[in-house]
């Protein structure tokens, strides 16, 4: 948390582009932003990921980065939008504080989000969900 660049700017060490702010969320402009419009949605309260963020924080975020796409869709017109949220180094979380992005789309646009489609194995999708399903509080 003492080196978590999102909480400095929270607290206002670091100068953001801030969007909106609320008690418990802020949504701030991306210094790299892969477009124009590349917003991010923080909670205040520090949670690195989806793992540890409480539900109600999430939810506040959830709201806000629902609120901010709107508002992007309105004033920018994007084609369409992009919303991200990763958790952990492996899924490309770059910032161990959990964000949403919230990226403006065009046609011809730098970013490519895509996987191929390759059908699985019946089973194994069954036993994941079962294995899923009894962990489930």
């Amino acid at each position: 948390m003492g080196d978590c660049i999102f909480c400095k700017i929270v607290k206002g060490e670091i100068p953001a582009v801030k969007v909106y702010e609320d008690e418990s969320v802020l949504a701030f402009m991306d210094i790299n932003p892969i477009n124009d419009g590349h917003t991010l949605v923080i909670p205040k309260k520090h949670a690195e990921n989806i793992f540890e963020i409480e539900a109600k924080d999430l939810l506040a975020v959830m709201e806000v980065a629902h609120k901010i796409a709107r508002a992007i869709k309105e004033s920018l017109k994007p084609e369409a939008l992009t919303v991200v949220q990763l958790n952990g180094r492996l899924a490309g979380q770059m910032v161990p504080h959990l964000h949403v992005h919230l990226i403006p789309r065009r046609e011809g646009d730098a970013l490519k989000v895509s996987w191929e489609m390759i059908p699985g194995d019946m089973e194994k999708i069954k036993a994941a969900a079962e294995k899923i399903k009894g962990a489930l509080r």
